[in-house]
């Protein structure tokens, strides 16, 4: 059982990491997906900090490098390792500017390396199947058939496409609205196939007869519901995804991930501007898109040694 001296310090580091989150919310606007993750992370930081029976203040680099050893020998991905030590920068640098501390630990310890790992995307074959198959005209067929459409035309995140609400779509003007990380809106521009889709799901014979079938009240305001009426939430997405996926002989579980994937990488290889697809994307730096030019870059390579007549000739 800790002492009167311990409690009081894990008490003062609690309270320091619902200030910072405050802060977050208010000050840097980040959303309450972004602030849960944040708080995962360093509240499992503060765990260690009391198991180790070391007060915050007094937290040296080489308590967080073996910390984030810790995190690493118990098999975390790289990319998680590297999300926990910012999320510990961000959160010491708030502590000295606010004159919590005097002093930010972190700002000597080594930067995480995450192996750059390449999106996976669908052919485009692959993807015209996928669509092709759903075609029933009952009302999850219609549903299911305009997600897909959907998420492939505009990379829309899971979160973006569970959050739209009818008010969001403009069909004049051939634009969808999306509300992306930290709650910012951006405008994106809707195809005629994921419009049709939509608009066959937005019929009489989709959206509102599954309202009816449910009987239930329903959500008055979202696109995209389940059978109870209610908004599809991501875990629902993603499995109606991974079946569709299936019955169209995708082998590896198909994800909303995979099909904003798929449409930065198709983009891109049929001459995009890779700024046009960093708007489209919602991505904050160019830099995070810049890991599709890669992707097309391997496949022209790929094409080039099949297809051309000299590429696998030796001297």
């Amino acid at each position: 059982m800790p002492d009167a001296h311990e409690m009081k310090n894990q008490l003062a580091a609690v309270q320091w990491l619902s200030d910072y989150l405050t802060w977050l919310r208010i000050e840097k606007g980040r959303s309450e997906r972004t602030l849960e993750s944040y708080e995962r992370d360093l509240l499992r930081f503060v765990d260690f900090v009391n198991q180790s029976s070391i007060d915050l203040e007094s937290v040296q680099a080489v308590d967080l490098e073996r910390y984030l050893a810790q995190l690493r020998e118990s098999g975390l991905a790289p990319s998680s390792v590297a999300r926990h030590r910012s999320s510990l920068a961000g959160w010491f640098h708030y502590l000295v500017d606010e004159r919590v501390l005097d002093r930010d630990p972190s700002l000597t310890i080594a930067p995480a390396k995450v192996p750059l790992r390449l999106p996976k995307a669908l052919s485009e074959s692959m993807i015209n199947g996928l669509i092709d198959g759903i075609s029933g005209t009952d009302p999850l067929s219609r549903r299911d058939r305009a997600i897909v459409e959907l998420l492939y035309a505009t990379g829309a995140r899971v979160s973006e496409v569970c959050r739209l609400d009818l008010s969001d779509l403009n069909y004049d003007d051939g634009l969808l609205r999306l509300i992306g990380k930290g709650d910012k809106e951006r405008l994106v521009p809707l195809g005629r196939s994921a419009q049709q889709a939509l608009a066959a799901w937005l019929e009489p014979q989709g959206r509102a007869q599954l309202i009816t079938e449910s009987k239930r009240a329903g959500d008055p305001h979202a696109v995209f519901i389940n059978t109870r009426g209610a908004r599809l939430t991501r875990q629902a997405l993603h499995h109606l995804l991974v079946e569709r996926g299936r019955l169209a002989g995708i082998e590896a579980g198909l994800s909303p991930h995979t099909l904003r994937h798929s449409c930065a990488t198709h983009m891109l290889a049929h001459g995009a501007d890779i700024r046009v697809v960093q708007e489209l994307l919602g991505h904050a730096s160019v830099t995070t898109t810049q890991i599709y030019t890669k992707v097309s870059i391997e496949q022209i390579q790929r094409a080039y040694a099949q297809a051309h007549p000299r590429a696998q000739r030796s001297s």
